[in-house]
């Protein structure tokens, strides 16, 4: 396992009631069924909205996640490589805050 999914695991497994599942056959963590983040080439995937969103997406190297790789991205999932993994935690949390308020 790398550092970076070392990383991953140890902060989904911060948040109470989460569990770790899959979403599109990549690992993910889940919140009453619901996915919030998630893991992609060794970057973590956090769903957003809002000001948080616009964010995460003009940090250097984050993207809207794609993870068919046919251009075909989802609009409210961004991948933030490990550069910026001091934020991730944070981005988690705003994460797990969107999709408990659906």
């Amino acid at each position: 396992m790398t550092k970076e999914q070392e990383l991953y695991i140890e902060i989904g497994k911060k948040f109470e009631s989460s569990e770790q599942s899959q979403m599109f056959g990549k690992p993910c963590f889940k919140i009453r069924g619901k996915a919030f983040i998630s893991f992609f080439q060794n970057a973590m995937v956090f769903k957003l909205s809002g000001t948080v969103h616009t964010e995460a997406l003009h940090l250097n190297g984050s993207q809207l996640f794609d993870p068919s790789g046919k251009n075909r991205p989802m609009k409210e999932w961004i991948q933030i490589p490990f550069q910026h993994k001091d934020s991730w935690y944070k981005f988690a949390k705003e994460a797990l805050t969107y999709v408990s308020a659906k």
